[in-house]
This record gives structure tokens, sequence and C-alpha cells, in this order.
């Protein structure tokens, strides 16, 4: 079982469990997502941050106040590469832009396979930050298959995936399709709420 964060206190849901925390910008979703990752961080469990919309030095710098510099995090960075700055490091890998899924996937495979296989760490936590820049560089169909692939492998080694999305900058049927590969759903309202439904449709809402 993975324990939440704070506004969840006392909340676990299952291994294998990929959750999609939607809400508008600026809603607190990417910071609810981060301390999330930062409860099993402070734990030792493994920690991936895979990011298509800020560089990996920035997503340490969101991350370093959350966990009082007692662990490291590893970063697949999907933006660096794409403005031109980048070099590979045992905590940073760089695909080449938001719009190679294919690398990405790769990227992330390799850090899973050293987490899980290589550490035999038993839990280990994923962010992907943000689907909204995804959709961007390509359409629903591609972004679908893609995630399909990658929630299959967070399952697949028992772990917890978090996928962020701005939920209005995109239409009901493009949110409803993507809804459809996740567990359960951590939905972010502009009045500071947040509502967690799990897979049994059990719900509760708390205030961020």
């Amino acid at each position: 079982m993975y324990e939440l964060d704070p506004p969840f206190s006392g909340t676990s849901v299952p291994q294998g469990t990929n959750i999609l925390l939607s809400g508008p910008p600026l809603s607190g979703k990417r910071c609810l997502a981060m301390e999330t990752l930062a409860v099993g961080a402070r734990r030792g469990e493994g920690t991936i941050v895979v990011s298509t919309r800020d560089s990996a030095a920035r997503v340490r710098d969101s991350f370093a106040p959350l966990i009082d510099g007692t662990a490291d995090i590893a970063v697949v960075d999907a933006v660096t590469q794409h403005i031109g700055r980048s070099t590979d490091t045992e905590m940073t890998k760089y695909a080449s832009s938001p719009r190679d899924m294919s690398d990405i996937g790769v990227k992330f495979s390799e850090y899973i396979q050293s987490f899980y296989t290589d550490q035999q760490r038993e839990h280990n936590r994923v962010l992907v930050d943000s689907l909204t820049t995804l959709l961007v560089y390509a359409n629903l169909q591609t972004v679908f298959r893609f995630l399909h692939v990658f929630t299959s492998r967070v399952e697949s080694v028992e772990g917890l995936g978090l996928y962020t999305i701005e939920s209005t900058a995109h239409d009901a049927e493009t949110l409803s399709t993507l809804d459809q590969l996740f567990d359960a759903t951590i939905d972010i309202n502009a009045d500071g709420t947040a509502t967690l439904t799990l897979p049994d449709d059990d719900s509760q809402t708390v205030t961020l």
C-alpha cells in the first residue's frame, strides 16, 4: 500500500495504482503531487519525475524543501535538451522533447529497471507533469497509447503513478478518454478543495 500525503491523511491506495490529478492552472495539483512523492522519498522509496514543462533543476528546486535535502529524485527532463543544453547524469536523463514520447518512455523504463530490479526497491512513486504539454505536441490517440503503456508499466512494478493535467485546457471528450486509464482521480477545484475518488467509488473532499 502507498500512503498519500497529509491532505488525505490516513488514506492508502494499493500498489500499482495510477492517479490522475486534474484542475485549473495554479490550483495546486503539482504541489499536491510533489508532496505525495515526498512522503515516499523520505522513506527511501524510489522517486521519479517525468517533466514535460520544467527543467530538472527547477524540479529539484521545487522538491528540495519537501524532503529537507535528505533524498534525491530521478528526473526525466523532456525540456532542456529541446533548448540545446543537456548531458545525462546518474539521476537525470534527458529526452529529446515532449513530442518524443518513445524517448521519454525509454528513459523512464531505465529508471524503473534500476530502482525496482537492480536496487530491489519494492516501492516506487512516479510523477508525470504534465499531460497537457504532451497534448500540445501530439493528438489524443497518440497520448492515449503512450499512457496505456506507461500506466501498465507502473502497475507491473507495483508502483504509484501520479499524472497532472490542466482541466480547463481540454474538452470533456479528451478528459473522459484519458480518465479510462486511471484507477483513481484527484479533482482540484478553484475554491481550494480537492476530491479524491478511489476505485470503489469511495470519495473524500479536503481543503488544501
